[in-house]
């Protein structure tokens, strides 16, 4: 495996900023699904992985991958984005017995720099490099995809806008010359959403309301989620911590012909028509920090952060080796980790937290029968019992599984229910439900069953992005 990311640093005020930046400490039991779930990668927002969706859509494969997390809406004058010098990618797995990639989609951004401007000069704005507002400032983000299959790489999308983010009305009159239907309507016109080439589906890219719900609150004060607590609790109200938030997200659309290696897929359960997606993203081995606070990167790419299923490395994987995980390839999960997954620690945290005690809701249950030999987990994200088809995967690793030839919800894809409020499955409650009591069909959920917002009915899904003028993660 490689070493991580190295930095040198010229001497600078810019490289004094950057050594001064401030750790955020990775929260305990119920951070959001990889939302800052690692100490590294806390400290890099722009290639922290925070959620994987995919899921069939008809006659695609739809995949959504998010980054960013906790995005403030009201977060200017510079807002979120993307990472010129961040490696993007979407990692595709075909069949039973391989976690290397069949299919590779990867995103690099480029952007314009300001424009240079006489600070003295009273020019009207817009003025370029000259200018408080980023927005007035000049500055245009875009994408590349490349599709990497059988060894070959093609560019499938080139030069494609980033939609921008969603600041206010006067912004979007003034400076976006939006003329109708508002920045919703904007931010999904053909503008952003755009076609590939070859028949390759479409892309969209830019920032959305972070569609993920949790009590991270309640769940970080020592698994206290409200549900979990002995009745009557009236001081506990479960509460949507991630409500109000924005995410920036890598959307795809893959026809199902091509995700699954040429032809379409049959009905009904098949290993050979089972994908194992995952998102990652990867920096170069070696940066350098200019004095005018530019960046190079130098060497091969370095992976920092990646997602797969849901909630893996949040409440799975230890403290002590998150960042080790972060950096890990999935097929090789089983022989690093799988200690992790056969004998989780949540059970022994929930436990120490009084969780099975007489009188609390998981009473009567065996926590040291939780505690170790789980192989049920590894057969559950594994498509291995009947109610999920009955799958006979060879390898054991973080990805999202989904068979094409059957309906789409969590652990097979993790799909979004297009113009509700809901995944097809609470991944929180079902993954709290099988690890704290090993029964799927019981409930251990966080009192939290719907986002702050509706979905799309159509791609790119999300919800649109918060605006920061008037809405946001905050309180009259």
């Amino acid at each position: 495996m490689e070493e991580p990311a190295r930095m040198i640093h010229r001497p600078s005020r810019a490289a004094a900023a950057f050594a001064a930046s401030v750790a955020l400490s990775a929260s305990g039991l119920a951070a959001a699904s990889s939302h800052r779930e690692a100490p590294a990668i806390a400290r890099d927002p722009a290639a922290d992985n925070t959620d994987l969706y995919a899921w069939v859509e008809g006659s695609n494969l739809v995949i959504l991958a998010s980054y960013i997390p906790l995005e403030e809406p009201a977060s200017g004058p510079n807002f979120h984005g993307f990472s010129d010098d961040v490696l993007y990618e979407v990692h595709i797995a075909r069949g039973p017995s391989s976690l290397e990639d069949a299919l590779t989609y990867q995103f690099r951004f480029s952007t314009t720099p300001y424009g240079a401007a006489d600070p003295a000069g009273l020019a009207p704005a817009p003025s370029g490099g000259n200018e408080f507002f980023s927005q007035l400032a000049g500055a245009e983000q875009t994408y590349t995809v490349t599709k990497i299959e059988g060894g070959a790489s093609t560019v499938i999308l080139a030069g494609a806008p980033v939609a921008p983010p969603n600041i206010g009305r006067r912004t979007n009159q003034l400076a976006y010359q939006i003329t109708g239907g508002g920045y919703p309507a904007f931010a999904t016109s053909s503008k952003f959403l755009k076609q590939m080439t070859g028949g390759e589906g479409r892309a969209w890219v830019g920032p959305r309301d972070d569609s993920f719900y949790a009590d991270l609150g309640h769940g970080s004060d020592l698994a206290g989620l409200c549900p979990l607590l002995a009745a009557p609790n009236p001081s506990c109200t479960a509460r949507d911590n991630l409500a109000g938030f924005n995410v920036h997200t890598l959307a795809l659309e893959i026809p199902l012909a091509i995700a699954n290696g040429g032809s379409e897929p049959t009905a009904g359960p098949s290993d050979q028509q089972t994908l194992g997606i995952w998102a990652s993203a990867s920096r170069r081995k070696v940066r350098i920090l200019r004095a005018n606070g530019k960046e190079d990167g130098l060497g091969p790419w370095v992976q920092v952060s990646r997602v797969g299923l849901p909630l893996i490395n949040t409440w799975i994987i230890g403290l002590q080796d998150k960042d080790r995980y972060n950096r890990a390839h999935p097929r090789d999960d089983l022989a690093n980790f799988g200690a992790y997954f056969l004998n989780p620690i949540l059970v022994r945290d929930a436990e120490f937290a009084g969780l099975y005690r007489a009188g609390q809701p998981l009473a009567g249950l065996d926590p040291e029968a939780l505690k170790q030999n789980r192989t049920d987990l590894i057969d559950t994200f594994n498509l291995k019992p009947a109610r999920l088809g009955g799958h006979s995967l060879e390898t054991v690793g973080d990805v999202l599984r989904i068979d094409l030839g059957m309906p789409s919800g969590f652990p097979n894809g993790r799909a979004l229910v297009a113009g509700a409020d809901h995944e097809q499955t609470d991944v929180t409650d079902a993954l709290l439900t099988l690890l704290l009591t090993g029964a799927p069909g019981a409930t251990a959920g966080d009192g939290v069953a719907a986002n702050d917002a509706r979905f799309l009915p159509a791609f790119p899904y999300l919800a649109t992005a918060w605006e920061g003028a008037t809405q946001g993660h905050f309180k009259p």
